[in-house]
């Protein structure tokens, strides 16, 4: 079995790196980076930190408009397709990546395998919806990390292809975390003491490209009083130096702005943390595997399970309500622990064995 990977964000560098290690043990795979993150601390990092194989291909196309930079995409990764010929193409979660790999290889009648399908935010003013909606329609394997993703592709009529594999970014976490606990702790480096602090990342436009929501976000992380670490993704740190923030910021030492960091310290420091204050989707659920509490600072999210069973506080950009959940919001059950068994690698990869067998 011939596969064609194709990744392009840090997520999916993360979601990539425990199927690559299940594929390549009896297949071959071919491996291929959009490059659309490109800052070396956001991107080639993270082959390094997770032992994936360095990519085939790099097609280097950087930031753009999502017209431009899904253009391009689909010109390179055609070029691709038609050298290597495989007999599946793999694209995971919701980027421009994503759609761009799905549109390329159906276009050429090669089949699709969408890991991490069914996912929904039913806000459609977000790019990664429209992006995972569209990839789920043209895909032929459906890879849900959740029954609630396999409930969403049934009420869109979708039930051919639909497997319920469990999460991904928990066979990561679980095979990750056992690095990270050997290597020097992110919490020494920055003078931290477990369940003292709090985690804070911010990068969805929403956030960043407004300056009222982020002036909101920081205000409360400044007023909380609490102690912030906050790695702060290189578009966040644009528009906080555009806004006049970064001079706030510095007189406020509680609130400690730092580089991206690697994904094992995140890890580590996702783990120890008191709160995890978050626009992302994927911390969000680490966050409630290591049963951590989560504040996201969106309107919604697609990890419902993290809110139904109280891990998970949703405050948007509100100033008092991110304040008050910062300074007391505490889970209110027992996990119910949503997401698979930590083996949802492999399920994949037998999955496309036995249905490609078939064929």
């Amino acid at each position: 079995m011939k596969i064609l990977s194709i990744i392009g964000a840090r997520p999916q560098f993360i979601k990539a790196a425990p199927v690559s290690r299940a594929i390549r043990r009896k297949h071959q795979e071919i491996l291929l980076h959009t490059g659309q993150h490109y800052d070396e601390n956001m991107s080639m990092i993270f082959f390094d930190d997770l032992g994936i194989p360095r990519p085939d291909y790099n097609l280097g196309i950087g930031s753009d408009s999502h017209a431009v930079q899904t253009a391009r995409m689909l010109e390179g990764i055609e070029t691709v397709l038609f050298e290597q010929n495989p007999d599946v193409v793999l694209v995971y979660g919701d980027t421009n990546s994503t759609i761009a790999g799905a549109l390329a290889a159906t276009k050429l009648h090669i089949p699709v395998a969408h890991v991490e399908a069914g996912l929904r935010s039913f806000n459609w003013d977000m790019p990664e919806e429209i992006n995972r909606v569209l990839t789920d329609r043209i895909s032929g394997w459906l890879f849900c990390p959740t029954r609630t993703a396999v409930d969403h592709l049934k009420n869109e009529g979708i039930t051919e292809g639909v497997y319920l594999t469990g999460d991904v970014m928990y066979d990561a976490l679980l095979y990750f975390s056992e690095i990270a606990e050997k290597r020097e702790s992110p919490l020494r480096k920055f003078g931290l003491r477990e369940k003292s602090y709090c985690l804070a990342t911010v990068h969805r436009p929403a956030n960043t490209d407004n300056p009222e929501n982020l002036k909101a976000i920081l205000r409360a992380f400044i007023e909380s009083g609490e102690t912030i670490l906050f790695p702060v993704h290189p578009r966040t740190w644009k528009f906080i130096s555009d806004y006049g923030l970064d001079r706030i910021i510095e007189k406020t030492p509680s609130v400690r702005l730092i580089e991206p960091l690697s994904y094992l310290d995140i890890l580590m420091l996702e783990k120890h943390a008191g709160k995890i204050l978050t626009d992302s989707g994927g911390i969000q659920k680490e966050a409630y595997l290591w049963g951590v509490p989560c504040i996201t600072l969106r309107e919604e999210t697609e990890w419902t399970e993290t809110v139904d069973e109280g891990w998970n506080r949703l405050v948007g950009a509100r100033y008092s309500e991110i304040l008050e959940a910062i300074l007391d919001f505490q889970p209110n059950a027992a996990q119910k622990f949503s997401y698979g068994d930590g083996h949802a690698s492999e399920a994949i990869v037998k999955i496309l064995e036995e249905t490609l067998a078939k064929d």
